[in-house]
């Protein structure tokens, strides 16, 4: 009987997360299989996901030492300042790229650009094997190794894993398998996403959240007068019904003229949101990243940065233990101590942010509206808030700091 090829790292799911992982193990003497459900061709092509990200300064880091950046910089667009606001209130908070003694933010730019680079750079990494279309369906463990069962054309039927990296989305079947137990919680709206103009990008490097009674909206500079769009509403068929002029119009009521007037509606997507957070990041011979781990609310753009920051502390965990073994015990425990305060940190900020501005408790808009005013006016609470925005909080990755793995 042929043995079942072996890997020291397999990674289930090829999407941002996964991919990102694999890339950042390029040229180490780990032997890895990425494992994902579509073909190569089909992860990357127009239209496959049209949804922006809003990359952190940790993230642009881990991507600039990754050597991922020099091919984004050109369609990235910068961001310098942050504008947060209630619709109806007077009270604003800003952070400024200045004021944190910062060149940037952080970024804007198409999820499919930077899935399109990782995936041309996994063709040309040696130690890399990718198993594409294809999808792990079942796991357990055997003599050290965790036992992959696959589905797919063309694929082993079985491949063992020294390590599984779990990647394959909020709604993990790989997750339950593994017996690990998730809260999930269906947010009452969906985001709409889009593209538009505005007639005036004076303040064409500065993010903006702004709260409304029907939920959060942000608008963020994609270059020129380009930019993109997350509104999240309850009712999202009514809104996608609505004509363009009609939806600019309502978008615009929401959001005020500080961009003049917004025109040139793009195409529209509807996304649903849910908070899902596992109650534990590991289990033998296994580790979850991404949206297996915790899928957040966009709001503040935190999911894909606390994802890098993850894949960044794991990668270096597994390089630095080169020649040990790299799904042991102490290391799964190392990773999960060096990532949970963070996840933690985060998971309370952005659904603490839904909770605060979606409440509808008489005169708690108006403290909503001073507090955003006395936060302006304290530097040291702007700052601390900056560092966990930015995601230079904490325990920083080698990554994070610029230092090459």
């Amino acid at each position: 009987m042929t043995a079942a090829p072996s890997y020291d790292v397999v990674i289930a799911g090829g999407g941002l997360v996964g991919a990102s992982l694999a890339v950042a193990l390029a040229g180490s003497p780990l032997r890895i299989a990425l494992v994902e459900a579509l073909a190569p061709g089909m992860v990357t092509r127009p239209g496959f996901d049209s949804r922006t990200l809003a990359l952190s300064r940790s993230s642009f880091r881990i991507l600039e030492t990754l050597g991922i950046w020099s091919g984004l910089a050109d369609v990235a667009a910068t961001i310098r300042r942050i504008h947060v606001s209630e619709q109806g209130r007077f009270g604003t908070a800003v952070i400024s790229a200045t004021q944190q003694g910062v060149p940037a933010l952080g970024h804007v730019l198409e999820s499919r650009a930077v899935a399109t680079l990782l995936w041309e750079r996994l063709a040309t990494q040696d130690n890399c094997t990718v198993l594409a279309p294809a999808s792990v369906v079942g796991s357990s463990e055997e003599d050290g190794a965790r036992a992959l069962q696959l589905a797919g054309d063309g694929v082993p039927g079985r491949i063992d894993a020294r390590l599984l990296v779990v990647a394959d989305g909020a709604r993990s079947g790989l997750r339950t398998s593994l017996g690990i137990d998730a809260v999930s919680r269906r947010y009452p709206h969906s985001a709409i996403v889009g593209n538009l103009a505005v007639s005036e990008p004076g303040a064409g490097e500065t993010a903006f959240e702004r709260f409304t009674p029907s939920g959060p909206l942000a608008i963020l500079p994609a270059g020129g007068s380009r930019h993109a769009f997350v509104l999240t509403r309850s009712d999202p068929e009514a809104a996608l019904a609505q004509d363009d002029a009609a939806f600019l119009a309502a978008l615009q009521a929401q959001f005020g003229y500080r961009l003049g007037v917004l025109e040139q509606l793009g195409q529209r997507s509807v996304f649903p949101l849910e908070l899902v957070v596992a109650n534990r990041l590991t289990a033998p011979r296994a580790v979850l990243v991404g949206n297996a781990a915790h899928a957040l609310h966009p709001v503040a753009g935190q999911g894909y940065n606390l994802s890098l920051r993850d894949i960044a502390a794991l990668a270096e965990l597994l390089v630095d233990d080169q020649g040990q073994d790299p799904g042991s015990p102490a290391l799964l425990v190392s990773y999960a101590r060096w990532r949970e305060p963070d996840q933690r940190k985060v998971v309370a900020f952005t659904d603490g942010l839904i909770r605060m501005f979606g409440a509808g408790w008489p005169g708690l808009s108006r403290a909503r509206g001073a507090a955003l005013l006395g936060f302006d006016l304290v530097p040291p609470a702007k700052r601390l808030l900056a560092r966990h925005t930015l995601g230079l909080a904490g325990r920083m990755s080698r990554l994070v700091r610029g230092v090459p793995l």
